[in-house]
């Protein structure tokens, strides 16, 4: 270990985020989400065993500990569903092998705790018309200043004409309009991916610079927020929350439904997986897979309610 063997517990953890940051590529929500999930566990374990740990005492860390630990999560005033518990116990294993990589400082036992079963969940994407609605609904709003409505429906016009993430979305900048027939999109991991672009996004983004009242330099955000900062990922999802309320729409109707809806609608409509895989930008086939299934279902719904002899 050398000189990381004075590094204390905390120092060791903020060396794994900033090992996250910089040589994974993190985005910045994963990155606030495993400084949570490390912090409470650091302090869990320094409260349980009555003093502050040093890197060499994180390898000594038992499987009766990270029981204790995940049973505290599992309890209490916020607890996590079988899904969060999952991802925490993930998230801990990955520190833990950080630090067995870069420090050589193992913890055998670990490998003795197995996480809560987790029930596979499907994406719920919206229907056609739930989508196209979600993308007119912003110009109905009277209390909209135009621009406004113009950005969010260009906003979401990406998200489900081009298949993007929220924050592939919101990364653009003004030098990447006019889109022209495709964008390179930079998505996780910093992998790069071209993306074709159908005339009504083009027309979508262009109506919301034509409108938009704050000065774009070619190298800052394209889309901007009510007083010209940068729109942030939590201002879209709070807009389409307003929408889908609007429209009666489920909570289901989320910005990342309509990229699966984008997926699922092509894929209704004969698209192959693997074309698919490539503009979603998926790293694995398995994770574009689970399209089929979402069509598969949304068949035998409609062959159950439609068969004469149901």
């Amino acid at each position: 270990m050398g000189a990381a063997g004075s590094l204390t517990a905390d120092e060791a953890l903020r060396g794994w985020l900033d090992h996250l940051v910089h040589e994974r590529r993190l985005s910045p929500r994963t990155l606030e989400a495993y400084g949570h999930i490390g912090r409470l566990y650091v302090a869990f374990l320094e409260r349980h065993r009555g003093e502050a740990l040093r890197l060499k005492d994180l390898g000594t860390v038992t499987a009766a500990e990270l029981r204790a630990h995940l049973a505290e999560r599992r309890s209490g005033d916020h607890p996590l569903n079988a899904r969060s518990l999952s991802q925490t116990l993930a998230a801990i294993r990955g520190f833990h092998s950080y630090l067995d990589r870069r420090h050589e400082v193992d913890a055998p036992q670990l490998a003795l705790v197995r996480g809560p079963r987790v029930k596979a969940s499907l994406p719920r994407p919206v229907t056609e018309d739930q989508a196209i609605g979600l993308l007119q609904e912003p110009e109905a709003d009277p209390d909209m200043e135009p621009w406004e409505a113009a950005r969010d429906r260009a906003v979401l016009t990406l998200l489900y004409g081009c298949g993007l993430r929220i924050s592939e979305g919101l990364s653009l900048l003004r030098k990447d309009a006019p889109l022209g027939d495709s964008v390179r999109i930079v998505g996780k991991g910093s992998k790069t991916r071209i993306v074709p672009v159908l005339p009504q996004v083009s027309k979508a983004v262009d109506d919301y610079i034509d409108l938009c009242p704050w000065p774009l330099a070619p190298d800052e955000p394209l889309f901007r927020a009510k007083r010209g900062g940068p729109l942030s990922p939590r201002q879209v999802q709070a807009t389409v929350q307003r929408l889908r309320g609007r429209l009666g729409l489920p909570a289901s109707a989320t910005p990342h439904a309509l990229r699966h809806s984008f997926a699922t609608h092509l894929l209704g409509a004969g698209a192959d997986l693997r074309s698919i895989q490539e503009l979603l930008g998926h790293a694995s086939l398995s994770t574009t897979q689970k399209y089929t299934q979402v069509d598969a279902a949304a068949l035998l719904k409609a062959y159950a309610s439609a068969h004469p002899r149901r």
